[in-house]
């Protein structure tokens, strides 16, 4: 099989389960190959050996079939670098790149808070990246899920910050104790009723987006112990869904009355970043 042959073959085969079957097609013999897409498209006359033909149609097969191209790759992108991904950790998004630019913001300009922790890790991308980014920064990340924490392990170590980061089985707050100058968390936000009607939960883990009947279990429950856990003038980053932002400042305030709340807009336009302030005490 010839390249041009094989990502002919494979754009075929991902059109209906991909909204970029060329691309992933291209990314998939990229990886399979050890070759750059750009090489790729320039060489579509040099022969790919029968291994590697052969690993390349089961992946796509895999893809075909409704498996997510990350776990199908075993890695993905996120703020620029490689994480490996799983079945077992959501995939990451670059709409959660906006928590990590408001947390790097935040450290930046306040070099004398160096203690954070990532609540549901999942990959370990969010705390890992602020790691690399921060070199002194102190952190505590946390999951419920012992899967998840040993995919985090595993990307803290290629990335070298396993002993900048350490990883806790625990569920959100408990049985954490206060004095974190920064608290970042991706949590479940999906209400429970949509999770049916939606791809992503056929393809990733439910408990990484079941948020509960309304959606907002899972951070309301975060919130109420928040005054327990974060510093005076700390601050909180909460990635929420569409439609929660109002409910997530009502209740952010009932939590840290006196605290500065305010929601961050994506790339996309849509209210995406809960931001809370504790105020200096």
């Amino acid at each position: 099989m010839r390249v041009g042959e094989a990502l002919a073959w494979a754009r075929a085969a991902l059109a209906a389960s991909s909204e970029t079957p060329y691309l992933d097609a291209q990314t998939l013999l990229a990886e399979i190959s050890g070759r750059r897409r750009a090489w790729l498209l320039a060489h579509p006359e040099a022969a790919l050996l029968a291994s590697e033909a052969d690993r390349f149609r089961r992946a796509v097969r895999r893809c075909a079939q409704g498996e997510a191209l990350p776990y199908v790759l075993g890695w993905w992108f996120f703020y620029g670098r490689r994480f490996r991904v799983g079945p077992e950790v959501l995939i990451p998004r670059p709409e959660t790149e906006l928590l990590v630019e408001q947390a790097l913001s935040f450290l930046r300009s306040h070099p004398e808070r160096r203690r954070a922790l990532d609540v549901g890790t999942g990959s370990g991308c969010i705390a890992i990246s602020l790691a690399l980014e921060v070199p002194y920064l102190r952190l505590m990340a946390s999951d419920l899920s012992a899967a998840a924490l040993r995919m985090a392990r595993r990307n803290a170590l290629d990335h070298g910050v396993q002993g900048q980061v350490q990883l806790v089985q625990a569920d959100l707050l408990r049985p954490l104790t206060g004095g974190c100058d920064l608290l970042c968390a991706n949590l479940p936000y999906v209400p429970r009723g949509d999770l049916a009607a939606l791809e992503v939960a056929r393809r990733e883990p439910k408990l990484a987006l079941d948020g509960g009947r309304a959606g907002m279990e899972v951070i309301l429950e975060l919130l109420s112990g928040l005054e327990r856990v974060l510093a005076p003038g700390g601050l909180a980053l909460l990635e929420i869904g569409e439609g929660q932002a109002d409910a997530a400042q009502e209740a952010a305030r009932g939590a840290l009355p006196g605290a500065q709340i305010e929601v961050r807009i994506d790339l996309a336009g849509r209210p995406r970043l809960l931001r809370i302030q504790r105020e200096v005490s």
